[in-house]
């Protein structure tokens, strides 16, 4: 597993739980407005050794609830099943973040029964996913089984979408929302320049712009949420 970063203690990652959060490095996609950059296109960004990391959790039992692990994107490591069960074996709960595009992979954790939380990002409306990925023509078979196997689930869950005013439009919201039709959860979050883009010079949308996003979801979702607004 190739650790990039770890934060010691987050009480917003893992909804309801005391948690840290751990980064894998590497991803498929190339969003341009990804803000974790050095961990998705810098081949020898610094690492952590699984054996700190664990060494770091193991002290941490009773003050810590959970582990949220992020990346880049977490299902391209395949040790990912292996290393949830060793966290999960120490008695931590485990909220993992997905870009969808390992649905067999994901199954594989899903069945473990080792996961107790999920949240997938979904980039944007089937027609703008290629432009948002930065991957022209993309397949989003795979996106859709994922979403079909973590509402079957029966797991804690969230999808969410990170507005972006240069990729979305409050139209671009109905068109996930019946991606998703039926979720539990769905938060559009507002976009912040962490100063680490693959892209610079992009820009979030105003809080009204936001609500109308929000309004165009709920045609479709009832559990639709803003966050950074």
């Amino acid at each position: 597993m190739k650790i990039s970063g770890f934060q010691k203690l987050t009480l917003l990652d893992f909804p309801g739980r005391t948690a840290c959060t751990v980064f894998t490095h590497g991803c498929n996609l190339r969003c341009p407005f990804c803000h974790n950059a050095p961990l998705v296109i810098q081949k020898d960004h610094p690492e952590f050794t699984e054996e700190e990391f664990f060494q770091y959790i193991s002290k941490r039992k009773g003050i810590l609830d959970g582990v949220a692990i992020t990346g880049g994107e977490p299902l391209m490591h395949r040790d990912i099943v292996e290393f949830i069960a060793r966290i999960r074996s120490m008695g931590f709960q485990v909220k993992l973040d997905t870009n969808g595009f390992f649905p067999t992979l994901l199954n594989d954790i899903i069945c473990s029964g080792n996961v107790s939380y999920i949240a997938m990002d979904i980039k944007n409306s089937s027609e703008k996913y290629g432009m948002t990925v930065g991957i022209a023509g993309v397949s989003l078979e795979n996106v859709y089984k994922s979403i079909s196997l973590i509402m079957g689930s029966g797991l804690e869950y969230e999808f969410r979408t990170t507005a972006v005013a240069e990729y979305h439009a409050p139209d671009d919201f109905a068109d996930i929302a019946r991606m998703i039709k039926g979720a539990r959860a769905y938060y559009i979050q507002k976009f912040k320049d962490s100063g680490n883009l693959i892209k610079e010079g992009l820009h979030p949308l105003s809080d009204d712009e936001m609500r109308e996003c929000a309004a165009k979801a709920a045609q479709y979702l009832d559990n639709v949420c803003l966050r950074g607004v």
